[in-house]
């Protein structure tokens, strides 16, 4: 049997060969909207019109079915727009169990979108598998995990959430943005479907909004879920579905090199005088750092969150502090970025006061920690 190829392979090959009109190694952006038809009115070259699909989306999406294992992938517009895509497969009555703790954003789409539909949305935590077999009723449809979750980075049992999920008859879905193929792989594990924030590790260097959504096995969903990217109108643009797979020819280069970074700060700040508590599965004594090293591969992830002695005006004060660390809302980019999460959620925020966010990036490590060295002091 053939070795299947390494991820750093993947990630520079799938989906990319020379353009065969001009011999190109780099895919030309194919910006136009509208393919011509052939005589008889058919379109056998594949493209009609940009909203159905273009050479540089399929490609991405090919791109990225590869790199997480699965039968199929879409490009959305937005991390959200996946979110509203895979709330669209439930209907008034269905139940949705999800987690505690995760992105606000998606957490504030179950409280306010799937609900005003006549979803019933169930949140457990997810950290104990009893509290989401106890959260599940005969109306489940689905269910959501996201592992490390934001922005405590609490760790999900991926096999024990997918049994659960079989039991019950309803769909997994994994938020892998914070893991990224090359830390993590939920289909291993019995997931139905990936979703990830593509504006992220994807995208790599905070210049390309995007959401990817991963099928697993069922072709059938595959085409029900691309039929509703074109209705919707949500396919993401070709000019960023260029620059989306021109960034993950590096995706496993960065991924490592941040993870590296990250378990090295994460390192500093737990021994850091100012610092209360930090947020990291790679160290020994986060909750979930055995069940992490058992499913993650790779590295921990690159985001580290960590408590400082003084509250919340001192901890905001340390963002004005930093010199490489810029004071800005996202994660995954080549540059280290650093935010008071509770600020950036607002009232109803369920992060500490005194947590700080970090986005590491793929600086030399010595310098991002006298960095925060001399901020916190």
């Amino acid at each position: 049997m053939a070795r299947e190829p390494g991820l750093n392979t993947r990630c520079v090959h799938s989906a990319r060969t020379a353009d065969a009109s001009t011999g190109a190694v780099a895919q030309p952006i194919y910006l136009s909207t509208t393919f011509e038809r052939d005589a008889d009115g058919g379109y056998a070259r594949g493209y009609q019109y940009s909203r159905e699909g273009t050479p540089n989306r399929a490609a991405l999406e090919r791109c990225v079915a590869a790199l997480e294992g699965g039968v199929g992938a879409l490009a959305f517009s937005s991390g959200l727009a996946v979110n509203m895509a895979l709330l669209e497969l439930l209907n008034a009555g269905d139940q949705l169990v999800a987690p505690i703790e995760g992105y606000y954003g998606t957490l504030r789409q179950f409280r306010e979108h799937a609900v005003r539909r006549g979803i019933g949305v169930a949140f457990a935590d997810f950290t104990t598998p009893a509290s989401v077999r106890a959260a599940v009723t005969p109306a489940t449809r689905m269910i959501w995990i996201e592992t490390p979750a934001n922005p405590l980075l609490s760790i999900t049992d991926l096999a024990q959430i997918c049994a659960i999920g079989r039991e019950s008859k309803a769909w997994v879905v994994c938020d892998n943005t914070f893991a990224t193929p090359i830390c993590q792989r939920p289909l291993d594990f019995g997931v139905d479907l990936i979703v990830h924030s593509g504006t992220k590790y994807f995208g790599g260097h905070s210049d390309v909004l995007s959401g990817l959504l991963v099928v697993g096995q069922d072709e059938a969903l595959l085409t029900h879920l691309r039929d509703w990217q074109r209705l919707a109108g949500v396919g993401l643009a070709p000019f960023d579905c260029w620059l989306l797979r021109r960034s993950i020819a590096t995706l496993g280069l960065r991924v490592r090199a941040q993870c590296a970074n990250a378990l090295r700060i994460g390192e500093f700040l737990a021994s850091h005088p100012a610092v209360e508590r930090v947020y990291y599965p790679g160290l020994s004594d986060h909750p979930g750092h055995a069940l992490a090293r058992a499913q993650m591969r790779g590295g921990f992830g690159a985001v580290v969150s960590f408590c400082i002695i003084g509250g919340s005006a001192e901890a905001i004060a340390v963002t004005t502090r930093t010199r490489l660390f810029t004071r800005a809302t996202s994660l995954g980019a080549v540059e280290s970025l650093i935010e008071h999460r509770a600020s950036v959620e607002g009232p109803a925020t369920a992060a500490p006061q005194n947590l700080l966010r970090l986005s590491i990036g793929i600086e030399d490590a010595e310098d991002l920690i006298d960095d925060l060295d001399q901020a916190l002091r």
